[in-house]
């Protein structure tokens, strides 16, 4: 099976314009039709079609791009291009550097005079006041889990619901297809699959139910071990090296953000036990990129990971 790391954009939705409002801080600063957009700090009145556009998020990015819309700035990811490398190189080619995710540069931000702003309240919520003066700012609540949600809210306000709607179309349709490769839903389910983070300066995560990456898995069907329903907040289950056993499953994918040895990514993946676990001594655990599994946070990724199920899942 073959699936797509970019997707095609077009499709039928409708939004729901209005008149242009005058030059409030959350309101678009020119004369042309708007939209209001329902957000996580309130409603936002916002530019029909948004040429001027920056994101401070990684989530932001992946739906403006997957929409077909360059930003003029972003915030850089701990990536060495600054942006992270499952993008599309041409599609990131110009964007401006505006700082650091939870440390933008509002002066860098304003510089680049945009006529929307995309970003969630978890990450950005107090600097609301300053971000609105500068452009219409939208936030979801948060970011990871309720990504889908999110894409739609960025959609709506980039005035791309149409493109959306095919987008999210596609990504159901490889999820079936892929669903249909693994024999089906109820084989799709006996196979029990573990997502490892190694995390510099901090514990070793085995993902719950409730992210971004376990959304995926659910979608495709595959099943869980329990350890994952000890999750706190059903977002990760915190282990030692100690304890890697716990992350036993049919399939481990594992990722590490940082330095693999600070991370102790090193120390694990080199130890009896991990070696001993039957997904590592059949073969079934592999090494998957973390800026595109845990980072991403977007359609454009999701597809691609779908791609990555599809080769490394056993049928």
């Amino acid at each position: 099976m073959t699936i797509p790391r970019r997707t095609a954009l077009a499709g039928a939705l409708a939004l729901t314009a209005t008149a242009c409002s005058s030059g409030k801080p959350d309101s678009p600063s020119k004369g042309g039709s708007s939209h209001l957009v329902k957000t996580a700090m309130g409603d936002v009145r916002v530019k029909e079609h948004p040429q001027r556009v920056v994101v401070l998020d990684t989530a932001e990015l992946d739906s403006a791009i997957t929409l077909g819309v360059k930003p003029v700035g972003a915030t850089h990811a701990d990536a060495a291009s600054g942006f992270l490398d499952y993008l599309p190189k041409d599609k990131v080619a110009g964007i401006k550097d505006v700082g650091a995710v939870m440390s933008p540069g509002l002066e860098s931000v304003a510089a680049l005079g945009p006529d929307l702003i995309l970003t969630s309240k978890v990450r950005h919520g107090d600097k609301y006041a300053e971000l609105s003066k500068i452009a219409p700012t939208v936030m979801s609540e948060t970011t990871g889990y309720p990504w889908k949600q999110n894409f739609q809210l960025h959609a709506l306000a980039l005035g791309k619901a149409a493109e959306a709607k095919t987008i999210t179309d596609e990504y159901g349709a490889h999820v079936r297809e892929l669903t249909a490769r693994l024999g089906g839903p109820a084989k799709a389910a006996a196979l029990k699959v573990n997502v490892v983070r190694f995390v510099e300066g901090a514990d070793i995560r085995i993902y719950g139910r409730k992210n971004y990456i376990a959304t995926i898995l659910a979608d495709v069907g595959l099943g869980r071990p329990a350890v994952v329903d000890k999750a706190k907040d059903g977002f990760s289950y915190d282990v030692s090296p100690e304890r890697i056993d716990l992350a036993d499953a049919d399939v481990i994918f594992h990722t590490t953000y940082g330095d693999p040895a600070k991370a102790k990514a090193t120390q694990t993946l080199g130890s009896a036990l991990w070696k001993g676990l039957p997904a590592v001594r059949a073969g079934r655990a592999h090494a998957v990129d973390d800026q595109l599994w845990i980072q991403g946070i977007g359609y454009g990724a999701a597809m691609a990971v779908l791609g990555e199920l599809g080769r490394m899942l056993p049928r």
